[in-house]
């Protein structure tokens, strides 16, 4: 498997980035939240600066949310962020909803996520394309206008999305080069990824063109049961709600070989990547779990 590390300290980006990228980590992944319970750095910033310390990890939002933003912005900012990080930037956009005092914050609607999502895939599609173009939406109006500069990747940046539901798959199908659900089982992820290439399928997309990845909450250590009781903690505190009845279900936490294991299942359904956020309660325990999969980990799953 491919690894990511989520980086979620503005302060530490470019230091924590440098130390991700010598220990071996494939990606370095960003969230994006305008207003939550907690800190969330806006990911567009935090991965230029991360591509300003490395040279080889790839760049993901995890995700962004595009129904925040006009997508010719989100156009720019990606196909920017793609050329100073010379093609290493990967996007991944969701839809959001689950904080509506953000989307009110900046005047949308969040009963319209969903359509500006699909409508600013279209956008982003057309004006990666190098191409001048034309585009008159429910949201978005483009008048024979080019993106300038384009992407450093031809056709843009790759797209990657969310989502559990028949809707999220369908997008995924119609959209997306990869498809990277959280808060899901193996099996689930297994099944998923099937509807998904379904409807890749049916919108004339060759599936296997569609790969499935995995978002996990982490929190490994030799001493599983601090690993057990600091990754609750921290992810019950990120949801304001109780997640010890979830936590073996959904989050990865215990020592390097039951963090391990699980990881293998979602590998054997399906997952080429999965992109680890850490779930620890401060920077000194941030670093004892990025250590321990830097140590005991990463030698194990990473992918040649």
């Amino acid at each position: 498997m491919a690894v990511g590390l989520v980086l979620n300290d503005a302060a530490a980006v470019a230091d924590e980035a440098v130390r991700a990228e010598a220990a071996g980590f494939d990606l370095i992944a960003v969230g994006e939240h305008l207003f939550h319970h907690g800190p969330v750095p806006n990911p567009y910033v935090q991965l230029a600066a991360a591509a300003a310390v490395t040279s080889r990890v790839r760049l993901l939002s995890s995700v962004g949310l595009l129904p925040l933003y006009p997508p010719p912005l989100v156009a720019k900012l990606a196909a920017t962020l793609d050329v100073v990080s010379h093609g290493r930037l990967d996007l991944g956009l969701g839809a959001g909803g689950e904080y509506p005092a953000e989307f009110e914050a900046v005047g949308i609607d969040p009963a319209t996520r969903f359509r500006r999502l699909d409508e600013g895939l279209d956008v982003l599609r057309l004006l990666f394309s190098g191409d001048r173009v034309t585009f008159a939406g429910e949201f978005t109006t483009l008048d024979h206008v080019a993106l300038d500069p384009g992407p450093a990747q031809p056709g843009g940046p790759p797209i990657w999305l969310g989502g559990r539901g028949a809707g999220a798959l369908r997008r995924a199908g119609r959209s997306a080069r990869v498809w990277m659900p959280y808060m899901v089982t193996p099996e689930r992820l297994a099944q998923g990824l099937g509807e998904a290439r379904g409807a890749a399928a049916l919108a004339g997309r060759d599936p296997s063109s569609l790969t499935g990845a995995l978002f996990a909450f982490v929190c490994v250590d030799k001493d599983g049961d601090w690993a057990r009781r600091t990754g609750v903690t921290t992810v019950s505190r990120t949801y304001q709600q109780d997640f010890a009845p979830l936590a073996e279900r959904y989050l990865l936490l215990g020592t390097p070989d039951t963090v391990r294991s699980r990881m293998a299942e979602f590998a054997n359904a399906g997952a080429r990547t999965i992109v680890l956020a850490i779930a620890a309660h401060d920077a000194h325990d941030r670093a004892r779990v990025m250590d321990t999969l830097a140590s005991d980990l990463l030698p194990e799953v990473a992918a040649p």
